[in-house]
């Protein structure tokens, strides 16, 4: 089994003197559990920061997906009074343009809705890496 995946050079380990106390003994324990933990939490924390850079990217495509659609509202409202109070020509322009607008809301929406659904939240790697500590921790030897 290999060691936790850590970015820290490993530590130089030496082997306990034979003559080392049951305190001495739990103290080295206690100490590579401890390295152990903050190695594993600052894992966990990159894999988060990475996913959550990719959530915000995908909000954003919402968010212009939603500014598109209002836009798109907005001109297709004021097309439809154009379109009952004067002549086609202005009524027509203002329906192209509401719905370039669609388009583009609904291309945004789309590629932020692709994005959202590649983004894992789950820290993956700690938590492999931590049952491959675990099962070090059961077997060291082997």
């Amino acid at each position: 089994m290999s060691a936790p995946h850590t970015d820290r050079p490993p530590a130089t380990r030496q082997d306990p003197a034979p003559d080392a106390s049951i305190g001495d003994l739990v103290g080295e324990i206690t100490n590579d559990l401890t390295h152990l933990v903050r190695t594993e939490v600052d894992l966990a924390k990159t894999e988060l920061k990475e996913q959550g850079g990719q959530a915000g990217q995908a909000a954003g495509l919402y968010g212009g997906s939603g500014y598109a659609t209002g836009l798109a509202l907005a001109l297709a409202s004021l097309a439809a009074v154009f379109g009952l109070d004067h002549v086609m020509d202005r009524a027509w322009a203002a329906l192209i343009v509401a719905a370039v607008w669609a388009v583009v809301g609904a291309v945004l929406y789309v590629t932020g809705r692709k994005r959202m659904r590649a983004v894992q939240l789950t820290p993956e790697r700690s938590i492999d890496s931590l049952k491959e500590d675990a099962k070090w921790a059961r077997h060291p030897t082997g």
